[in-house]
């Protein structure tokens, strides 16, 4: 191995600490709470160092954001290579979504904190870039299967895929931000679990979906 590529190596090796000492210091005193003080702190860095590889608190947490959603990615893959029609395969990816909010509320919350950001295209930075293309990658993974289920039979084939992968997207974001913040006062006022009313968002779509 060469000079050249040793220091690259370790260059990305320091990078890569820094995301993870940021990804500790987010998740446990929260993004807005936290300074870049804390993570230099944490990174065992000078601030100085720090500044040499991002610019921002907001830049580091874009890279967890993207972690966040890659993982989302790799479980929308399985989910859309299980066995089974189109219809069931939406359902899979519904659950997905579901596992990721339990298994990763860390970075399930990222993914809600950024889904509420605006995003001008045309001064997006890099890191940007490659969130708002894997959340491409993963709105294709779900047309995909709706263009599978519909010629399968298994989905209504007046569905628009595009459209109808959009609003699944968006209804089930709104569904699973509902009940966080609400499941105690559902729970309270109409005696219905977190997981019932999550339940009964699936089977009332797919009921909806079904050809």
């Amino acid at each position: 191995m060469g000079i050249a590529e040793r220091k690259e190596r370790e260059k990305e090796r320091r990078r890569l600490d820094i995301i993870n000492a940021a990804e500790e210091v987010f998740f446990s005193k929260g993004f807005e709470n936290s300074t870049m003080d804390d993570v230099a702190e944490q990174a065992e860095l000078s601030k100085g160092t720090l500044y040499l590889y991002f610019k921002s608190k907001d830049e580091l947490f874009l890279e967890i954001i993207y972690r966040g959603n890659n993982i989302l990615h790799n479980l929308f893959q399985k989910a859309s290579e299980r066995e089974g029609d189109g219809l069931c395969k939406v359902r899979a990816i519904g659950e997905a979504f579901v596992e990721f909010s339990i298994k990763y509320p860390n970075y399930y919350n990222a993914f809600l904190h950024n889904q509420t950001q605006e995003i001008c295209l045309e001064k997006m930075g890099e890191a940007e870039e490659k969130i708002f293309s894997l959340k491409e990658r993963n709105m294709q993974i779900f047309i995909d299967v709706i263009k599978g289920g519909i010629e399968d039979g298994s989905l209504e084939p007046e569905l628009d895929p595009v459209k109808t992968a959009l609003t699944l997207w968006a209804e089930a974001t709104g569904v699973l931000l509902l009940a966080k913040l609400k499941g105690k006062l559902i729970s309270k006022g109409f005696n219905i679990s977190e997981e019932e009313f999550i339940n009964h968002f699936f089977e009332f779509t797919w009921r909806a979906l079904k050809a």
